[in-house]
């Protein structure tokens, strides 16, 4: 696999990605479009668009997808930094866009993110569109499925609520439309951890398991499989391996890390492809 930033130590331009300054609801985002073919709405985790996520964005739209990431919170491109990336966290946990306690129902966030994904297949002119939730992010990829259009969400270590690792970020309403909707249209949702995860731990995936039934497709892998040299932001305050798809890929044949991120594009070509 090749792209044009490879050090994932300094900070990534996205010079090949178009930026698109898009406004739904009265609020405007930057959102980086790259690659052609069916949409692909790519969600980065905390604390922002890294080199990592650029480069599975990359990785994703050169198997023949057009990429979407939208800037939701941090600085674009930037390796997280310990401080820098706790003060984004931080600035988020306060944010009314976000809802990272348990009882608070889907992030009002999600309403933006279903506007862009109806875009997306304007922009196309393809019908369906896959999202890829990561992190704080990784709900929001199921969430959007109450847009018609999105018909392959991806979620990985779906870390929300953060006082909960029993609950899930949603309404009860959200979740049974969703439900209805797997059903209906005969739509499955991917899912990925690894099993060691404090943000994401084993009991979330339980309670997907017991909302969504087969239709949640979830897996975990050993922490054993995570790449150890993260970014200083990941040293400092995640202290078990979590980003499956970003920090602790390791980009090489055989890897379990790897083996995911060939699984979710194979999932985006089922679900996607004209």
């Amino acid at each position: 696999m090749t792209h044009s930033h490879s050090d994932m130590n300094i900070d990534d331009p996205l010079a090949d990605f178009q930026a698109l300054t898009l406004t739904f609801l009265d609020k405007t985002r930057t959102v980086y479009k790259k690659g052609h073919g069916p949409a692909v709405v790519v969600l980065h985790e905390m604390p922002g668009i890294s080199p990592q996520v650029a480069r599975f964005s990359r990785w994703i739209s050169e198997a023949g997808f057009t990429v979407f990431m939208p800037s939701l919170f941090g600085r674009d491109g930037a390796v997280p930094l310990a401080d820098e990336g706790a003060a984004v966290f931080q600035r988020v946990c306060i944010s009314r866009e976000f809802s990272t306690m348990a009882q608070q129902g889907t992030s009002p966030i999600v309403n933006w993110l279903k506007e862009l994904a109806r875009f997306s297949t304007e922009d196309t002119g393809q019908a369906k569109v896959g999202a890829v939730g990561m992190c704080l992010t990784g709900n929001f990829a199921l969430s959007m499925m109450l847009e018609p259009s999105v018909t392959a969400p991806v979620l990985c270590q779906p870390s929300l609520p953060l006082d909960d690792p029993a609950e899930i970020e949603m309404s009860a309403d959200d979740a049974d439309a969703v439900a209805r909707r797997l059903t209906e249209d005969n739509l499955t949702a991917r899912a990925y951890r690894f099993e060691g995860d404090h943000f994401c731990q084993a009991a979330r995936f339980e309670k997907y398991q017991r909302i969504f039934g087969s239709r949640f497709e979830a897996k975990s892998i050993p922490d054993s499989a995570a790449n150890p040299d993260t970014a200083p932001f990941f040293r400092a305050h995640v202290r078990t391996p979590h980003s499956i798809v970003t920090q602790n890929l390791i980009d090489k044949d055989g890897e379990p890390t790897r083996a995911v991120l060939d699984e979710i594009i194979e999932f985006l070509h089922l679900r996607l492809d004209p």
